[in-house]
């Protein structure tokens, strides 16, 4: 079970038209990302906004 809201879910504007879109939920303490596809039952990958900060910064370096 998440502990994030059902609300506040938004898709990455790198997702494109298809269905493979990943979905983000951002708190005041924690970040949320889920597969669109899985639904709202779904698991949830959750994340510190450190430790999710620090992942799109390695990303974006190429080492993702």
């Amino acid at each position: 079970m998440s502990s994030f809201p059902a609300t506040g879910w938004h898709k990455s504007t790198r997702s494109g038209g298809d269905d493979n879109c990943v979905e983000v939920n951002v708190t005041d303490a924690r970040v949320g990302v889920r597969d669109s596809k899985a639904g709202p039952a779904g698991p949830v990958l959750d994340f510190s906004r450190t430790s999710f900060a620090s992942l799109i910064h390695s990303l974006r370096a190429g080492r993702g």
